[in-house]
């Protein structure tokens, strides 16, 4: 298989600088050429490079003056330096001011290549493992799908299938259900789970910033742009790439990203070539992307491409049942955070009226909640009216029966009401909620689906 890359060689000598050039060519490489000291450190601070391979003894500005810029612009780019034997004092001087390897001339050109592979190898498993440490911390993340009513457990189905894939992903829910997660859960449940994981706001920055945060630019490429950028394409090659909020991108980027998603190939803002990335892009929005094409704010042969895999997360108030559930896990992940807090949980009253409130932020209001209590609160345990002190979305008449004598309700509300109720009081037990109320399980679920429609 052909190597990948690209390398700058440096030599004021142009035949054995083509020389060197034409065998990396041929072994795969893109390369570029410098025959001066000046126009190297042009490159370097106008490419996005993988090696530099240069002569060490040059006029006007020497290999020194080489590493120097490269170490200014990429600190983990690999600089290789060529030497007569003569200069072997001073290219090890050069290996302590951070030079990847040197080698004396003459040289064989098997060996050069063979450095030039164990360098980037290695830059590029250093890469990975910053990658997976970061990524050993997040995976805790995943733990937050936390849930065990019916429509989680179809969503913990189709991840499982999903993972697997490598076709794009597209996950839409309102704002606070948890996108992000999903996309984590996609990626450390596949096969890219070692890979690393990226993820970008659309809506975070301006659309010329963005473009050049996901495709990367070449130094002076535009205002502001003093040093080279690879971009979180090539951050994420291996992995995957989590494009949030992708119904607010703008019209010219969405032409971009769709090429990126036909040939695999990104080219960086100011780059005369394209490079190959192997990524698998999962997309979320809380937006209505079918709205958004009949108005022509969003492309639609991008929006076939990116909804290869839909997947759809229910809004907290369609799962109410998994409260109780998540009040536990936010209040342990609360202790952790805050050791001197002394929350242990909320009373029954407390919980049952969470279980009933409105929640429009979703499942983040609820975890904002719990962590804004484990700060102020001095108590053990929450009780209603300290909750509703911090809460004022949540009512004093949670329970059904309560809100009947402020206002009239259908019956048959008033029933699903009391199901909710009864199941939250439960924990999410179904099965036991069902015994109390003397009706079958199947009738549970049945009421819950009607509520959600």
């Amino acid at each position: 298989m052909p190597a990948e890359g690209r390398v700058l060689v440096v030599d004021d000598h142009e035949e054995m600088a083509r020389l060197l050039a034409d065998h990396l060519t041929d072994a795969g490489y893109t390369v570029d050429v410098a025959t001066s000291g000046p126009q190297a450190l042009a490159v370097v601070r106008g490419r996005v490079l993988d090696a530099v391979v240069s002569d060490l003894r040059m006029e006007e500005v020497d290999g020194f003056d080489v590493l120097a810029a490269v170490r200014s612009v990429d600190p983990t780019l690999p600089v290789l330096l060529m030497t007569a034997f003569g200069g072997v004092e001073s290219a090890v001087e050069a290996m302590k001011r951070g030079a990847t390897h040197y080698f004396t001339k003459p040289f064989r050109l098997d060996e050069v290549l063979l450095y030039v592979q164990r360098a980037i190898a290695e830059r590029r498993l250093r890469e990975e493992n910053r990658a997976l440490r970061q990524a050993a911390g997040e995976r805790s993340s995943c733990a937050a799908l936390v849930g065990r009513s019916e429509p989680m457990r179809d969503l913990y189905e189709l991840i499982e299938r999903v993972a697997h894939s490598g076709a794009p992903v597209l996950v839409r829910g309102e704002s606070g259900t948890g996108k992000e997660l999903v996309a984590r859960a996609l990626h450390f449940e596949g096969p890219r789970r070692d890979g690393p994981f990226v993820a970008v706001n659309c809506t975070a920055l301006p659309s010329s910033l963005l473009e050049s945060e996901l495709f990367g630019h070449v130094k002076g490429s535009f205002t502001g742009a003093t040093a080279a950028r690879r971009g979180l394409f090539l951050e994420a090659d291996g992995g995957t790439l989590f494009l949030d909020e992708i119904g607010d991108m703008a019209p010219e980027l969405q032409s971009r990203l769709l090429r990126v998603l036909e040939d695999g190939t990104v080219r960086a803002v100011g780059a005369d070539a394209s490079r190959k990335v192997d990524v698998r892009v999962v997309a979320a929005t809380h937006q209505d992307l079918e709205a958004r094409i009949r108005e022509g704010r969003f492309r639609q042969d991008l929006f076939y491409r990116l909804n290869v895999v839909p997947l759809r997360l229910p809004a907290l108030r369609e799962r109410r049942e998994d409260i109780p559930l998540l009040v536990e896990h936010f209040v342990a992940r609360s202790r952790q955070r805050n050791p001197r807090t002394r929350l242990a949980g909320f009373t029954p009253e407390a919980l049952a009226a969470l279980a009933t409130a409105p929640w429009p932020g979703n499942v983040r209001e609820l975890e904002n909640l719990v962590e804004r209590l484990a700060v102020v609160t001095v108590r053990e345990w929450v009780d209603l009216p300290t909750l509703q002190v911090h809460a004022p979305g949540v009512t004093a008449d949670a329970h059904p029966l309560a809100q009947a004598q402020s206002r009239l309700m259908p019956l048959r509300q008033l029933e699903s009401e009391y199901i909710a109720f009864v199941v939250a009081q439960c924990g999410g037990n179904k099965t036991k909620a069902a015994e109390i109320l003397g009706i079958d399980v199947s009738t549970i679920h049945r009421r819950e689906r009607e509520r959600s429609h």
